[in-house]
């Protein structure tokens, strides 16, 4: 069997790291240490809340576009504040609730003019921003105000 010394590329690899303090790229069990972050759950809820969002809005099914628009847009926002983009998950629900609404009121008013799918939209906006002032007004880490 060869040295280590004998191949240039592979002697030079490991002074490198050994010599920065730095572990070999071949770990036994890769990502299970304590440094590396836990998967989310999020993106799979979303992944599931945008067609069965636009299932129901197709086909005019109102129960089921807002059950997967409310799917969506929550998953949005627990994504945006486990990430760090947002300091609390109940902003992030009016950041959702914004578009919908536009596009909610775009379904009805304009040449679109699907008012029954633009309903369910802007329903679901509506609902998306009322969880969103209930999460700001009851949350347990708010401040108390006596």
């Amino acid at each position: 069997m060869l040295a280590v010394t004998q191949y240039p590329v592979t002697a030079r690899i490991e002074a490198l790291c050994t010599s920065r303090h730095v572990r070999p790229v071949m770990d036994a069990e890769p990502g299970l240490s304590e440094q590396y972050r836990m998967a989310s759950p999020w993106p799979i809820f979303i992944a599931l809340g945008i067609p069965i969002a636009e299932l129901g809005i197709i086909f005019g099914l109102f129960p089921l576009s807002v059950g997967g628009l409310l799917l969506f847009g929550g998953s949005a926002a627990g994504m945006a504040f486990e990430s760090g983009y947002a300091k609390t998950p109940w902003r992030g629900l009016f950041g959702v609730a914004l578009p919908l609404g536009v596009l909610g009121a775009a379904f009805i008013f304009t040449r679109i003019a699907l008012p029954s799918r633009g309903l369910a939209i802007v329903a679901a906006a509506v609902i998306l921003a009322a969880a969103g002032v209930a999460g700001i007004l009851f949350s347990p880490t708010a401040e108390p105000e006596y």
